[in-house]
């Protein structure tokens, strides 16, 4: 009996840890949105929309944008107060938003 209420417990933290990934990436994410539009749809001119980037793509740039090879005005700013993990995070969700 201990071993199948231990069993359902583990199994249980690790379904609460990957779904608290994606809720943590939905909230880094709303930063971004307040410029790149809601669910990254922007559809202004000068600021690009982020939904259906490939994830790839948003964490090169970002890591671009924090350590200074790629320029811009609010970008690296915003960059700077990223993890890499937290970058991983949240590309991941604005990769899906568009789909």
């Amino acid at each position: 009996m201990k071993k199948t209420s231990i069993a359902f417990a583990g199994a249980l933290m690790l379904t609460s840890l990957s779904s608290f990934a994606v809720e943590r990436g939905e909230m880094l994410a709303n930063s971004c949105f307040s410029c790149h539009g809601y669910d990254g749809k922007a559809t202004g001119a000068t600021i690009p929309p982020l939904g259906n980037y490939p994830a790839s793509l948003i964490v090169s740039q970002m890591k671009a944008y924090r350590d200074g090879t790629r320029k811009g005005t609010i970008m690296p700013r915003h960059a700077k107060g990223y993890t890499d993990e937290e970058i991983v995070l949240m590309a991941k969700y604005i990769g899906v938003q568009g789909k």
